[in-house]
């Protein structure tokens, strides 16, 4: 089922979604490879469309990717949020504890997914850099956007790829390694009701820069 949302609608309230996952309601694989065929649809550079993407269904492989994702994401959930000063402030605890449930449930989302992309920009200059992850990000955040269409959420996470944890999950899902980089790690479920709303975003004037900084 498709939710009857505009474009605007779609791209203000597509949400990193925690802990209104719904953890035992089914997502059938048909409506995941709807929204992977949107996705493809990016732009990617060079039109080389060198992505693949993991789901992850088994139970004991799910549980093993969580617990690498813990390794790291419990250390670093213990730490201080810096204080900004603004509106951001007034977020940080809902923002920590909606992580904290994440870092403590993983395993319990339906799908799990990774994408990765062919290479290994280790070490790359800036350019380089942003010019390979300008070839996966957008597909990844266009998964994100089709699932909130259909009344599924996500998160894009990152913690399981510090340390070792990103070699620990290519040994456990037989991704290669030395050909391919993870890009994150997504939960993946149905929403516990579809009411998501704009965020409290600094405004665009104090972000904005016209012709010099």
């Amino acid at each position: 089922m498709t939710l009857n949302l505009t474009a605007d609608e779609v791209l203000t309230s597509t949400r990193s979604v925690r802990k209104r996952l719904d953890f035992d309601k089914p997502v059938p694989r048909e409506v995941i490879m709807e929204c992977l065929d949107l996705a493809l649809q990016a732009p990617t550079g060079s039109n080389n469309q060198g992505w693949q993407f993991v789901f992850v269904e088994d139970e004991a492989k799910k549980k093993a990717l969580a617990d690498i994702y813990r390794t790291n994401g419990t250390p670093y959930l213990a730490m201080e949020a810096p204080q900004r000063g603004d509106m951001r402030d007034d977020r940080a605890g809902a923002v920590k504890s909606s992580a904290e449930f994440l870092n403590e449930n993983f395993e319990k989302a339906p799908v799990l997914m990774i994408p990765c992309l062919e290479g290994r920009p280790d070490g790359a200059e800036a350019g380089m850099q942003a010019s390979y992850w300008g070839s996966l990000l957008p597909a990844a955040w266009s998964f994100m956007l089709a699932l909130r269409s259909r009344g599924l959420g996500s998160a894009w996470t990152t913690l399981h790829l510090l340390g070792d944890g990103e070699r620990q999950a290519a040994e456990l899902l037989g991704i290669p390694f030395e050909r391919y980089t993870q890009g994150g790690l997504f939960p993946i479920a149905y929403t516990k009701g579809t009411d998501f709303k704009k965020a409290q975003r600094l405004p665009a004037e104090q972000l904005a820069h016209w012709d010099t900084w």
